[in-house]
């Protein structure tokens, strides 16, 4: 355990069109080398895609993704005894916002589509209507932690 203070927490702003704090987190995690115009333009294209596909509002739209896909227990291994076993441990809910903002960007990136903004605004509408490779993420994880829920009293 580290002897030193504890980090603050930064206060993250919310974006600038919808006010949302959720959208602005993801925003900061699409964004690469520090381009944020550029990760913001992406998500902002993805979600006039999003509204213009559904005839929804896209935060809501992206919301119901995202809670789709927030996992609620995952896998940990720990050694014991010389052997290591597969401990299922329940999600805190701000690792499992960042899980289901990894897993979508991820996946978003594998997609066929041209464009990055086509290609997050099919994996959150695919993971809004629960399908797609991200919401098998999610069941491959339950499943994993429920075949391995033996091992649940190894957890400490």
């Amino acid at each position: 355990m580290s002897r030193r203070r504890k980090q603050q927490e930064r206060t993250i702003l919310p974006d600038p069109k919808y006010k949302s704090l959720v959208l602005s987190n993801f925003m900061n995690c699409v964004m690469r080398r520090g381009k944020q115009s550029l990760a913001e333009k992406i998500v902002y294209n993805a979600m006039d895609q999003i509204a213009e596909k559904t005839k929804k509002d896209p935060l809501e739209v992206f919301e119901q993704a995202l809670s789709n896909v927030r996992p609620l227990v995952k896998v940990i291994s720990k050694r014991i005894g010389g052997s290591n076993y597969q401990v299922p441990i329940e999600v805190n809910s701000k690792n499992a916002q960042a899980l289901a903002f990894r897993w979508i960007i991820s996946f978003s990136k594998k997609r066929s589509e041209k464009t990055m903004q086509d290609r997050l605004a099919g994996e959150l509408l695919s993971a809004y209507n629960k399908e797609g490779a991200s919401i098998k993420k999610r069941e491959d994880t339950h499943k994993m932690a429920e075949a391995n829920k033996a091992f649940a009293h190894l957890r400490w």
